[in-house]
């Protein structure tokens, strides 16, 4: 089980480090959803399989909707792929960097802490991840409407940015 939580949490790293490396909407959006399968997988090594279900079907039904029509917007003939060399150069800045900052905290990191939800309530007749979702929406509700608010921000902001013909940003005159 450790050696299957290290390869997750290992490709995690490995597609943050790929999303922010490259230009190209396609191939980000392409590492976006791995990387929210990862997340996802982590969540259920951990015991949160409910909580990693709706985190997956929010995220693919909502978020790449936007990246979606972002990427048809700001259309590549020839779009860098992860094989580029400045593509490629990133990427392994931002590993080594990912690293050297991992190798800082490597001290404080100990395997008996990854214990799964179900295993700390004992004889509990609720499970760990529904009732952290029923207190979600209980006490922070004001969290999930401002966290709604700023989506809605982001999809603004995107949208503006890549509006076509007259007034886009990233649009050539």
């Amino acid at each position: 089980m450790t050696y299957g939580m290290w390869l997750i949490l290992f490709c995690l790293v490995l597609g943050l480090v790929a999303v922010a490396s490259n230009p190209s909407p396609y191939f980000a959006a392409l590492g976006l959803v791995a990387v929210a399968g990862q997340g996802c997988a982590l969540l259920v090594g951990h015991g949160g399989s409910f909580l990693s279900l709706v985190l997956l079907l929010i995220y693919l039904g909502g978020m790449l909707v936007v990246f979606a029509y972002s990427a048809a917007l700001a259309a590549e003939p020839h779009p860098e792929t992860w094989g580029s060399r400045p593509v490629l150069t990133n990427m392994v800045v931002f590993a080594v960097v990912a690293g050297g900052v991992s190798g800082l905290f490597w001290g404080g990191w100990y395997e008996a802490s990854w214990v799964g939800v179900s295993e700390l309530g004992g004889f509990s007749a609720v499970r760990g991840d529904m009732a952290g979702v029923a207190l979600m929406y209980s006490l922070g509700g004001g969290m999930l409407v401002c966290g709604a608010g700023v989506l809605l921000l982001a999809l603004f902001v995107v949208l503006e940015l890549t509006r076509g013909l007259s007034r886009g940003a990233l649009r050539a005159v």
